[in-house]
C-alpha cells in the first residue's frame, strides 16, 4: 500500500500528504486558514445527476486532437464513441461526455482569459476512485493534488493542454452539511491508506480496466471576470440555486436540487477579463441538462428576456455567459 501512496506523492510532485493537498488547496484557490471543517462519510452514487438540471458534456478546443485523446483514453478510460478528422466523441457506458474539436491553428488560452477551471469527472463508487488512483499511480500519470472536500474526495489532475480536471466521487448525501441553503465543502488532507483499506482495493496490480459505464461529469468549473455577472447568468438566469462561496473568497458555487455544485466560477486568475476568443484552445461549450419542459422553457425565456443571445439548438437552447462561453440547455 506505502508503495502506491508514494507513486501519488511523487506524481503530486509532494513529498508528503500535507504537500499534495497544498496543489488542491491552489486547484480551488484556497488557503489553509480558508479550508473549512470536514463533513462526515460516503453518499448515494450519481445523486448529481438525478437533480432536475444536472452537467451533461463538455467540448473542447485542442491544437491536437490526438494528443488529447490519448490522454483521455489512457488516464480516465474514456471510450471512443466517433471520430472525424475534425473531432472524437469519448465517454463512458455508450453516453458521450467529452467532445475535442480540432483546431491545430488555436492559439494557446492566453492567462487572465475566461474559461474553463476544471472539468469534474464523477466515480459511481469510492471503490471505483480507489482503482482508479492505482491505475494513474502505476500508469504515472502527473497529478496536481489530492484532498478530502467533506461532500467528496477529489484529485486534480491537467491535460496535455493544460485543460484542469478533476476526478472525485461523492459522500453520503444525508451527511453532508446544510445551513439552510449553504452546503459546507471544506478541503483536509485525503486519507489514500482509508481509501485503499476501506474499499479493499489491491495496489500491488491494476484492476481499472475500463472506464465505469456510471462515469458521469458530476460538475463543471469555470473561470468568470466577476461574480456578479457569473451569478446574473448562472442563478438569475439559468435558475441555479448558489449554495456556497462568496466574493471573499473570490468564488461562487451553485447547483439544482440541492447537489454541492453542478457549477463552480471563480475570479482567481480571470478577474476582470473580457470576451473569450474563439480563436483560442480551451473550452468550446458545455451542457446541462434536463427532462423537464417547463424548466427549458423557462430558463431560455428568463435568459432572453434578460438580453443574453439565445439561439436554437436540437433538443434546446444554446446560450452566450457574460463573457462569451457557449452553454446548451437540453432535454434528455
Amino acid at each position: 500500500m506505502d508503495v502506491t501512496r508514494r507513486r501519488l506523492l511523487t506524481l503530486a510532485g509532494a513529498a508528503t500528504l500535507s504537500g499534495a493537498m497544498a496543489g488542491a488547496l491552489k486547484a480551488e484557490g484556497l488557503t489553509a486558514e480558508q479550508a473549512g471543517a470536514p463533513a462526515a462519510q460516503s453518499t448515494a452514487p450519481l445523486f448529481a445527476l438525478t437533480r432536475p438540471v444536472h452537467v451533461g458534456a463538455v467540448c473542447l478546443r485542442a491544437r491536437n486532437m490526438g494528443l488529447l485523446k490519448g490522454y483521455y483514453t489512457g488516464m480516465l478510460g474514456l471510450e471512443v464513441l466517433a471520430e472525424t478528422t475534425d473531432e472524437v466523441t469519448l465517454g463512458a457506458g455508450s453516453v458521450a461526455l467529452l467532445h475535442i474539436l480540432s483546431r491545430p491553428d488555436a492559439e494557446p488560452e492566453a492567462s487572465g482569459q475566461a474559461g474553463l477551471y476544471h472539468t469534474a469527472f464523477l466515480m459511481p463508487s469510492r471503490t471505483d476512485l480507489a482503482r482508479w488512483l492505482v491505475h494513474v499511480a502505476r500508469s504515472q500519470f502527473p497529478l496536481v493534488g489530492f484532498a478530502d472536500h467533506s461532500v467528496s474526495e477529489a484529485v486534480y489532475l491537467a491535460d496535455p493542454e493544460g485543460n484542469g480536471v478533476e476526478v472525485y466521487s461523492d459522500r453520503p448525501v444525508e451527511r453532508w452539511l446544510w445551513a439552510g441553503d449553504r452546503v459546507s465543502m471544506g478541503t483536509k488532507e485525503l486519507d489514500i491508506d482509508d481509501i485503499f483499506l476501506k474499499t479493499q482495493t489491491r495496489t500491488d496490480r491494476d484492476d481499472y480496466a475500463a472506464v465505469p459505464a456510471g462515469l458521469r461529469i458530476g460538475h463543471i468549473h469555470l473561470k468568470v471576470g466577476a461574480l456578479e455577472a457569473a451569478r446574473g447568468f448562472y442563478n438569475t438566469g439559468l435558475g441555479l440555486d448558489v449554495v456556497a462561496g462568496d466574493d471573499q473568497r473570490g468564488a461562487t458555487f451553485l447547483s439544482s436540487g440541492r447537489y454541492h455544485h453542478h457549477v463552480g466560477a471563480n475570479i482567481w486568475d480571470s478577474r476582470d477579463a473580457g470576451q473569450r476568443q474563439d480563436s483560442m484552445t480551451g473550452l468550446d461549450w458545455f451542457s446541462l441538462q434536463t427532462n423537464d419542459d417547463t424548466i427549458l422553457a423557462a430558463r431560455k425565456a428568463e435568459l432572453a428576456a434578460k438580453g443574453f443571445a439565445v439561439s436554437e439548438i436540437d433538443g434546446g437552447f444554446e446560450a452566450l455567459d457574460p463573457w462569451g462561453t457557449r452553454v446548451r440547455l437540453v432535454k434528455v
